[in-house]
């Protein structure tokens, strides 16, 4: 098996890394599209669609190199070469943006300049790498080929034309691009005292933002160059045809060339070549996540996502400091205390809603207590008077009075057609009294109280 080789990387190590570089480059890239920042737009999705080309690519020919779908290689072959070529370029567009930020003299921008730098980014991070790989066709070899745990990948005929086209066009946008962050990073120390005031016509950039894509320009750009010329190195050792005319480079251009891992994996040139190409943009991508996946503004999205999710599926939903939705209810003593509407599993039950006032929870023991108590009717309807009546011992209901009550009467108005509300569910009701109840019949014990 490949795996037992010594010092090979096992291929499901690989399949991990290649999602996980394309969740890091997904999960941001909706947030960083509603600021229009273009190149780092760029850089994101070219790194993730490389990501997910190469995830797919390891899962479906582990330990195999059958050519399972040609069509899916002919794309697949295309996306690995113009990956190549666009995050350098994506990098550049970048480095470009901040230059310009750095030496603008306005502090507002117009809605046609933003227009236009998008359009030139969208030139250079798209519409460049899509040319090149349109331009390789002309130094195609043949259709494409299979590596055993890689998958499909471009062929390139090794001719002065293909470093042209294709071997020396990633170091050339290295060079622009240093350029670019040399002169970024001149302005950036010679205005640092009035950099905030430039950055503030620019929506959603930061001063510490600006640094971190300053930084990740930087770092993309230090090692595209170094790597770059490594490459056209290997491929100059690996020997150089001359150009003969398209009809002798295009010879039997529908062949797939198959290799297993045997093979490529113990030739040096081709086993480095190949891995440093398919890991290349896993780093990438993690890069870019080590720069700006913990940020404030990215630790604010993820925990909104999360919190959004949670609420769809039914779930209580959480801050990531740990506090839990609950409903907050009242003692008798007059404190707080919350209930989780949540139960075990975490799904939400429904609470009815209990509206209790505060002056209304106190339970009375005695008789000596009614004398401060008052009962007030809300008047809904118009009908009734809100008054307020303070309870005497010498009160008298209809034909009752207190000597012929052995207990405790509560106080009712005699205009009221029912019993006393306080106008909320609580639970309990008190007894209605007539005015025609006869002595024989009523009887208000001391436990049949309610609390008023």
């Amino acid at each position: 098996m490949p795996s037992s080789l010594p010092g090979v990387i096992p291929n499901p190590v690989y399949s991990t890394f290649a999602f996980l570089g394309f969740l890091a480059c997904a999960i941001p890239f909706p947030w960083h599209l509603e600021a229009w920042n273009t190149g780092t737009c760029l850089y994101m999705f070219w790194c993730g669609l490389g990501c997910l080309n190469m995830f797919i690519n390891s899962i479906v020919w582990n330990a195999n190199a059958f050519n399972w779908a040609p069509v899916w290689c002919d794309i697949s072959s295309r996306i690995v070469l113009g990956c190549s070529f666009a995050i350098p370029a994506a990098s550049l567009c970048i480095n470009r943006r901040l230059y310009h930020i750095a030496s603008c003299q306005a502090v507002t921008v117009s809605r046609a300049e933003k227009r236009r730098a998008v359009m030139v980014d969208l030139a250079i991070g798209l519409g460049y790498p899509c040319l090149m790989i349109a331009l390789q066709y002309i130094v195609q070899g043949h259709r494409f080929n299979i590596f055993e745990d890689i998958g499909c990948f471009p062929f390139t005929y090794n001719t002065p034309i293909a470093f042209v086209l294709v071997h020396c066009q990633p170091v050339l946008i290295g060079l622009v691009s240093a350029v670019y962050c040399a002169l970024s990073i001149r302005l950036f120390r010679k205005r640092a005292a009035q950099f905030n005031e430039l950055l503030s016509g620019h929506r959603n950039l930061t001063q510490n933002r600006y640094i971190r894509l300053m930084f990740l320009a930087g770092i993309e750009m230090a090692c595209t160059i170094p790597l770059g010329s490594w490459i056209i190195a290997v491929n100059v050792m690996a020997g150089v045809f001359p150009w003969l005319g398209w009809a002798d480079t295009h010879y039997g251009f529908s062949r797939v060339d198959k290799i297993p891992a045997i093979i490529w994996r113990n030739d040096p040139a081709s086993n480095s070549g190949l891995e440093f190409t398919r890991w290349s943009v896993v780093v990438c991508a993690m890069v870019f996540f080590a720069f700006f996946g913990f940020a404030d503004e990215a630790r604010k999205n993820y925990r909104s996502a999360v919190e959004s999710v949670a609420k769809k599926v039914g779930y209580s939903t959480f801050t990531l400091t740990g506090s839990r939705t609950g409903a907050s209810s009242s003692t008798i003593d007059g404190t707080s205390s919350t209930k989780n509407m949540a139960d075990s599993m975490g799904k939400i039950r429904p609470v009815a809603p209990v509206f209790v006032h505060s002056e209304m929870l106190g339970r009375h023991r005695s008789i000596d207590s009614f004398t401060n108590v008052s009962v007030s009717f809300h008047d809904a309807g118009g009908l009734l008077d809100e008054k307020e009546k303070t309870f005497s011992p010498d009160a008298s209901i209809g034909v009752l009075s207190m000597s012929d009550v052995h207990g405790t009467v509560p106080d009712y108005s005699s205009d009221s057609p029912s019993s006393p509300s306080s106008g909320s569910s609580s639970g309990s009701s008190s007894p209605s009294l007539s005015r025609e109840a006869s002595r024989s019949t009523l009887a208000v014990h001391q436990s049949d109280r309610s609390p008023v």
